[in-house]
């Protein structure tokens, strides 16, 4: 009797062989032949649920977005519980931000291949579609967030679009910079120093009221 695969649990098995390629030696090696060996599966059975080395890569990339949006959609659920303007609201904030940066191995891992598929698809037309549904989803999410701590703290409640789109895209920017700095220094860009980065950003959009 032929023996049942689960294909849904064997392309997961093959995506974190991805990403455990990908964290460890980068993008690069992430070749069909190389995680088929990381996976302990035959290049042919890889080829089985993944056409191409594009194909996979694609795929992988999807699923990276969709692990890190999904905590994100989860944050700001329970986010949406608290009244803006309170302590509960304030750390409610830096829980939310806090689930992009590499603060445990999950988040690390996750945080590592994101950025690592992001800046590939600069070069690799194929990944882009993923990078643009990356970006609007998450900025979509942080341009909610700087509008209720703007708002929260009667810092221009009625903010102009332009202005909104700049704090968004600031806030990416420092998001960006944190995971970048947290990766490659860990020893110094520890948990609290995020936190007391974060910490300074929301006090300049007006967001510290409240907070303590």
């Amino acid at each position: 009797m032929p023996k049942f695969v689960d294909a849904a649990l064997r392309r997961q098995e093959v995506v974190e062989a991805v990403f455990r390629i990908v964290a460890a030696d980068g993008l690069e090696r992430a070749s069909l032949r190389e995680v088929a060996d990381e996976a302990e599966l035959a290049v042919g059975s890889v080829r089985h649920y993944f056409a191409s080395s594009d194909e996979l890569l694609t795929h992988s990339f999807g699923v990276v977005v969709d692990r890190i949006v999904s905590r994100l959609t989860a944050a700001d659920e329970r986010l949406a519980e608290a009244r803006p303007g309170t302590p509960e609201h304030h750390q409610g904030v830096l829980t939310l931000l806090g689930e992009f940066l590499p603060l445990d191995e999950e988040r690390a891992v996750d945080a590592c291949v994101w950025m690592a598929f992001k800046n590939a698809a600069r070069t690799k037309p194929f990944l882009a579609p993923e990078a643009d549904r990356s970006h609007r989803a998450v900025a979509a999410i942080v341009g909610r967030l700087v509008m209720e701590v703007a708002s929260a703290a009667n810092t221009d409640a009625a903010m102009d679009q332009q202005r909104l789109v700049t704090e968004a895209e600031r806030l990416l920017a420092t998001l960006d910079g944190l995971t970048m700095h947290a990766l490659l220094q860990p020893e110094w860009m520890t948990a609290q120093m995020c936190t007391d980065v974060l910490e300074s950003h929301l006090t300049g959009l007006g967001g510290h009221a409240g907070g303590h």
